[in-house]
């Protein structure tokens, strides 16, 4: 009997774990196929309210006490007078809107996916009374992702709906290119703008692996298939079609600048140098020296101001890589400060 027992209780515990297994199994599962089906979400935030909120509070800390209750006794009133307007059947007078969007962009600019869910968004709501305003960050990169980039802002343009871009930091290169999309474009006084060329760059091994008897092959159907290759030997015929595809590209780049800053004198400003905001304003690549700030600041008591953010959902693999990247870069940074590394 005490065998039975035994053995029964044996078997109650290996039928509970198989079972918490299947289940924890079936939730990852289950969590997998709705991360799959919903790869991210639109987030929303009302940023009016943000700034009402920080104006109170400033308000608040310089009021004395009376002159805090005869404020709040003029709010209240304030507030009773639009309720009862709105009783009668008036409609209380609206702001137009401006989204607020933030595109911080990556060599391959991968950031597009998301710019393009929040444009999608903004053209399903705005018309032409509101204002989209796109506070950007960007050294540059892949042309085609660039491209891809710019006409996203450009969908905006196209339903005449007033696009502003600000460049707090850089906007050079690619960068440039998504901003010279805007009606307007504001920058910081140091911003760095332009860089208006193309760069190409390829290291080549062929010596080296001809020094140690290594031989390459490389086949292709087609004259210019392959024109310059890191391991095979690389031929002046080969580089001059390379530089041709270069130029090529630039000129792609700068019809696409003039045709929407039509004022800029390309020879000038397409040579590949970029400038600081100040002198980039000169030069007609920027409309106005302000910071991004300073313009969400006074638009907030014409607008109501919408922030919008489409937001990827992140797998537990790619949530515990940034954590390991965040904490190694700040290790790093620390030995950096303490000249343990590079030093100066």
């Amino acid at each position: 009997m005490e065998f039975l027992y035994d053995y029964g209780l044996f078997l109650a515990k290996t039928v509970t774990f198989v079972i918490a297994i299947a289940a924890i199994v079936a939730l990852v599962a289950g969590a997998a196929i709705k991360q799959k089906a919903k790869k991210g979400e639109l987030e929303i935030e009302d940023l009016s309210e943000h700034f009402e909120d920080v104006e109170d509070e400033i308000v608040h800390a310089l009021l004395s006490k009376e002159e805090i209750k005869e404020k709040e006794k003029q709010d209240k009133k304030a507030a009773k007078a639009q309720a009862k307007a709105i009783k009668n059947g008036e409609k209380p007078e609206e702001k137009p809107r401006m989204y607020v969007l933030d595109f911080n962009g990556s060599v391959d600019a991968k950031e597009v996916s998301s710019l393009r869910e929040e444009v999608s968004a903004i053209l399903s709501v705005a018309n032409k009374e509101d204002e989209v305003f796109v506070r950007l960050e960007s050294g540059g990169g892949m042309v085609h992702g660039y491209g891809l980039a710019s006409s996203q802002l450009d969908r905006l343009r196209q339903r005449e709906i007033p696009l502003t871009i600000a460049v707090d930091k850089v906007a050079a290169s690619g960068g440039y290119m998504m901003a010279c999309v805007a009606n307007k474009i504001i920058a910081a006084p140091f911003a760095i703008l332009g860089s208006i060329g193309v760069i190409a760059q390829i290291p080549n091994f062929n010596k080296l692996l001809k020094k140690n008897d290594i031989d390459f092959e490389q086949l292709t159907a087609g004259e210019y298939k392959r024109t310059l290759t890191m391991f095979g030997e690389n031929t002046d015929k080969g580089r001059e079609k390379f530089v041709e595809e270069l130029e090529d590209t630039h000129s792609l780049f700068k019809t696409f600048v003039s045709e929407r800053r039509p004022t800029l004198d390309m020879a000038k400003v397409a040579t590949g140098e970029h400038w600081f905001g100040t002198t980039a304003h000169e030069l007609g690549l920027v409309d106005e020296i302000k910071t991004s700030d300073d313009y969400l600041f006074e638009a907030a008591k014409t607008h109501r101001i919408v922030g919008l953010k489409y937001a990827v959902k992140k797998g537990l693999a790619e949530k515990l890589s940034k954590a390991a990247s965040l904490s190694f870069d700040a290790v790093l940074s620390k030995l950096t400060q303490r000249n343990r590394i590079f030093p100066s």
